[in-house]
């Protein structure tokens, strides 16, 4: 079946949209499998009706573009039509993130998952123990969603507990600090984004890595917040970056109920605390990865259900204690 669309197109719009000597023209035909012809003010594009509608997609971005004083060379239309090849790719393969370096696939049914709630919801909450990809795979989506402009920032953020250290006393600078606190973030961006890139974003503004005590009073539009080893933030911290989400934003919070370096309080963490009031509500997602999800070295997931048959050991014995007593 063949389709034909017509588009108006004056001179000027003509010549910036076809580029230097037709470049553009002719990358748009032999890449995308249409005819193009322009007649009388007006843009043909004849072809299958799957390749029109590609064709017309990316022709309407670039006019959009020129309308704004850009035009695109052919470098940034061959980068153009690349990404729209994989944005169709993305939706044949849902488990699968795209990312600059990388191809990131869901190693297990949970993780297929995740991916999809991430895509589709405001909020996500990832709980699951260590190497269940929970951090890997909500910093590829966020990643992905950069790439592809569903987003314009990356904000990505931790509780910086320490675990019988104090910062104060540790040495360097505050950034020095903190970054043994950031590290597993900026390993798996190392993973996603070249260093190139990944310093041109840290140096625009595009890519914060921050601790958490850093996003009080902000408001966050447009951005894709991560919220890492959440179980140790207290309800507070919890609420505070939970209300900076603004327009078109969307947040993954992630953590280990098993693993929670809080020193004791009555307050107790704020993950626990925020997934017992949100879950349900709409737009926010509850997602538990379990030691199944594990990709890391096999003897971790070991290791994992070692320590939860010691912890539900231990819970059967406290419970038989309160019993007799």
């Amino acid at each position: 079946m063949r389709t034909e669309i017509h588009l108006p197109l004056d001179l000027e719009r003509q010549r910036l949209l076809f580029g230097t000597n037709d470049g553009n023209f002719r990358l748009l035909k032999a890449g995308l499998g249409v005819s193009l012809v322009a007649r009388k003010g007006r843009l043909l594009i004849d072809g299958d009706e799957a390749a029109v509608g590609r064709a017309l997609n990316i022709v309407e971005r670039m006019l959009e573009a020129i309308d704004k004083g850009q035009a695109y060379v052919a470098e940034e239309l061959s980068t153009l039509m690349e990404r729209q090849g994989e944005e169709a790719e993305r939706c044949r393969t849902p488990g699968t993130v795209f990312t600059d370096r990388l191809r990131i696939a869901a190693r297990s049914p949970n993780q297929g998952e995740y991916i999809r709630r991430i895509r589709e919801n405001g909020l996500v909450f990832g709980l699951g123990p260590a190497g269940s990809g929970k951090t890997y795979l909500a910093v590829a989506c966020a990643v992905e969603a950069l790439r592809y402009g569903e987003v314009k920032r990356l904000v990505l953020t931790r509780p910086a507990v320490e675990a019988g250290e104090h910062l104060g006393f540790l040495p360097g600078d505050m950034r020095e600090k903190v970054d043994p606190y950031l590290k597993p973030i900026y390993d798996a961006l190392d993973d996603m984004i070249s260093r190139r890139q990944l310093a041109s974003h840290v140096e625009n503004g595009i890519l914060e890595v921050a601790p958490l005590a850093y996003m009080r009073g902000r408001t966050l539009a447009r951005s894709f917040v991560i919220l890492d080893e959440a179980q140790n933030t207290t309800p507070g911290q919890m609420k505070m970056l939970l209300t900076r989400l603004g327009e078109q934003s969307r947040c993954v919070v992630t953590g280990d109920l098993t693993q929670i370096d809080l020193a004791a309080s009555r307050e107790g963490s704020g993950l626990i605390h925020a997934v017992s009031i949100l879950e349900g509500i709409p737009d926010v997602s509850v997602m538990r990865l379990s030691g199944e999800d594990i990709v890391r070295h096999p003897l971790v997931r070991r290791i994992v259900a070692a320590y939860d048959r010691d912890s539900r050991d231990e819970a059967e014995e406290e419970g038989g204690r309160k019993a007799r007593a």
